[in-house]
């Protein structure tokens, strides 16, 4: 029976790290050789088949299974000096160091495959959570399409129902619009019961004198002012609508039923500096402000009334200390706007001294747009002179004194009547001009 020891050493030495079937199988044949060292005969050891030798002691050696399932080891030992042959069995140790080396070997490819496996979860775990994360990145990206996709929804919605807002606001301002034109109207039929506008424009069949006024035969029973209204059984002073005779077209306008007998229409009035007077040609003659406190009636409506008959105008006056007087003419008219809205006023008399119509009769209306520089100056509309001794459209300055040079550096600019104190910088405190026919009389209430 044969071993040969050097194969399997060269072979566990030659092969530290193979894998663990054929460290195995090393090892299975080095144990296989050291069972058969121990049934060996110095004998047997003839032909042998040669190999390389395992150490520098051991010579040469070889294995080999046997049909029977032996082992058949040769072995070629070196001669010692001493002795003849050496035993054979001095290589076990040999044998034994790389059967240790090859157990050492298999404990860390164990320790490897489990290191291994452990990696191998590791990486199977890194690529679910890949997987995952990929799913919730996919999910994101559609969550995030959706919602800009919700976004450019929701923006197009907005656009459509801001202009669905926008029309609906515009809808809602002109039903108001037509509300409160509706209101007025009403409160003017109750203010004016009877009383019916039938507007017809001139035809070739009607005579000169219709052609040149057609409203008037179809406006008789509308008040033409507020003493028409003040004949007409009311008594209270407010707000009224009058239809004066030369135009046919309503007009709103405050009556004053309480002053010296009532019957007066208020054409301008300032009470606390609460509407500026600075206003420009066309406001002056359409009228501006609230007619329930500071206001001017317009120079058109202001022609109108006091041209269809003989008018009495009334200016009320009051200053800082609550001194109260009036100044009363006799005859006043406006002319047209072709005209300038010239002025007519004469036959003063009152508990004012005139400041009024002996300086500023028969002047030419003008404002601060229309060139002229007493307008100008004094920052409002007036029928200046050159310029005024008389100016109740001035600026309002609140305790009546104002220095030359607080707004006005040119000259005067207040609410002026001169004589009140012989000064153009004092400036009242309320004033107020109004107008009712010459013939008025005060009846008692029906």
């Amino acid at each position: 029976m044969l071993c040969n020891w050097g194969r399997a050493s060269r072979a566990l030495e030659s092969h530290p790290r193979s894998h663990t079937q054929s460290g195995d199988r090393l090892r299975d044949e080095l144990t296989g050789c050291q069972q058969c060292l121990a049934g060996a005969k110095a004998d047997d050891v003839n032909n042998t088949h040669h190999s390389g030798g395992g150490g520098s002691q051991c010579g040469e050696y070889t294995n080999q299974v046997m049909d029977n399932g032996m082992c058949r080891l040769v072995a070629m030992l070196p001669q010692l000096d001493e002795q003849r042959c050496p035993d054979m069995f001095r290589c076990t140790d040999e044998v034994s160091y790389w059967l240790h080396e090859n157990e050492e070997r298999k404990q860390q490819m164990v320790a490897l495959k489990e290191m291994i496996s452990v990696l191998q979860e590791e990486l199977r775990n890194h690529r679910h959570r890949i997987k995952v994360l990929e799913l919730q990145s996919e999910e994101r990206n559609h969550l995030n399409i959706s919602l800009e996709q919700r976004l450019h929804e929701l923006e197009v919605n907005y656009a459509e129902a801001t202009t669905l807002l926008h029309l609906q606001g515009t809808l809602i301002l002109d039903l108001q619009n037509q509300v409160h034109n509706l209101t007025l109207l009403v409160n003017k039929v109750k203010r004016n019961p009877g009383c019916f506008i039938n507007i017809v424009r001139p035809n070739p069949l009607m005579s000169a004198q219709e052609a040149l006024h057609p409203e008037h035969q179809h406006v008789r029973n509308c008040p033409v002012d507020c003493a028409s209204i003040y004949y007409n059984g009311v008594r209270r002073s407010g707000l009224y609508t009058v239809v004066p005779s030369l135009a046919g077209m309503p007009v709103e306008v405050y009556c004053d039923m309480d002053t010296d007998g009532g019957g007066w229409t208020v054409i301008q009035r300032r009470v606390d500096g609460s509407v500026s007077f600075d206003r420009s040609w066309g406001e002056y003659r359409d009228g501006f402000g609230d007619l329930h406190s500071e206001f001017w009636l317009g120079n058109d409506h202001i022609h109108e009334l006091s041209t269809q008959g003989d008018y009495t105008l009334r200016i009320n006056l009051e200053d800082w200390s609550n001194k109260h007087k009036h100044a009363l003419y006799r005859s006043f008219s406006v002319e047209d706007e072709e005209h300038q809205y010239r002025l007519h006023v004469s036959g003063f008399s009152g508990t004012a001294h005139d400041s009024f119509s002996w300086y500023h009769d028969k002047q030419d209306f003008s404002t601060p747009d229309s060139g002229n520089i007493c307008a100008e100056i004094s920052h409002g509309g007036w029928w200046y002179n050159q310029c005024f001794y008389a100016n109740l459209n001035g600026v309002y300055y609140r305790g009546g004194h104002y220095a030359p040079k607080s707004r006005g550096p040119l000259g005067p600019d207040g609410i002026v009547w001169h004589s009140w104190k012989d000064s153009d910088y004092y400036s009242l405190r309320k004033v107020t001009m109004m107008i009712r026919p010459n013939g008025f009389r005060t009846r008692l209430s029906p």
